[in-house]
């Protein structure tokens, strides 16, 4: 096939007028290689799904510690909070921490036997 056959050929012509390959060169360029690519765009997208869950995450565990403020803004319910959590006590009272055998843990990480 010769060059003279080729430039003969319809779609020879239409892939090598002027603005056909301007407009190739330009779309093949704002795709790839401009800072707004198209590659960004899907980068940047991905970022803000992601946020987007974090965010929602974050707005239940809000919630929860919303919740638990309110339960400890009554005395009763603070008291016993401390006493779950920090084994406080009040004065002259002792307090017996039960463990079971199966919670128990020993060095390597086997429950004792």
């Amino acid at each position: 096939m010769g060059w003279k056959k080729l430039k003969e050929k319809k779609w020879f012509k239409f892939f090598t007028n002027t603005y056909i390959l301007v407009l190739t060169i330009f779309v093949v360029w704002m795709a790839f290689f401009d800072t707004n690519s198209l590659l960004i765009h899907h980068e940047l997208n991905q970022e803000i799904k992601k946020l987007e869950r974090q965010k929602q995450f974050l707005e239940a565990e809000i919630a929860k510690d919303r919740e638990v403020l309110k339960k400890l803004s009554s005395d009763d319910e603070l008291e016993k909070y401390a006493r779950e959590k920090y084994y406080m006590q009040k004065e002259g009272e002792e307090i017996f921490l039960i463990e079971y055998e199966d919670s128990l843990k020993n060095s390597k990480g086997k429950t004792k036997d």
